[in-house]
């Protein structure tokens, strides 16, 4: 069994939110799971942010994508494979 990862970096929250959420939204039948992570303070938040997607699905439509995000300007992305043995 082989595990897929999306590894998503939005270095622009506030310009790229929207772009990425849209895309999301229109492969969110191949997330499995979706984790988002950015640093937090009591007087503002961090303009970078980190998402972490597990996918299912077919690999052509993983590719993407991955690759509608990889356009994004200041959106990073990475596809992580884990095989369980």
């Amino acid at each position: 069994m082989t595990k897929t990862i999306l590894v998503i970096l939005v270095s622009k929250r506030k310009d790229a939110a929207g772009a990425v959420q849209k895309s999301l939204t229109e492969y969110g039948c191949i997330i499995k799971t979706r984790l988002g992570i950015h640093d937090g303070v009591a007087n503002g938040c961090s303009d970078s942010g980190l998402i972490l997607l597990e996918l299912a699905g077919a690999k052509p439509k993983q590719k993407a994508l991955a690759g509608a995000l990889a356009k994004i300007s200041g959106v990073t992305v990475k596809t992580v494979s884990l095989s369980v043995k």
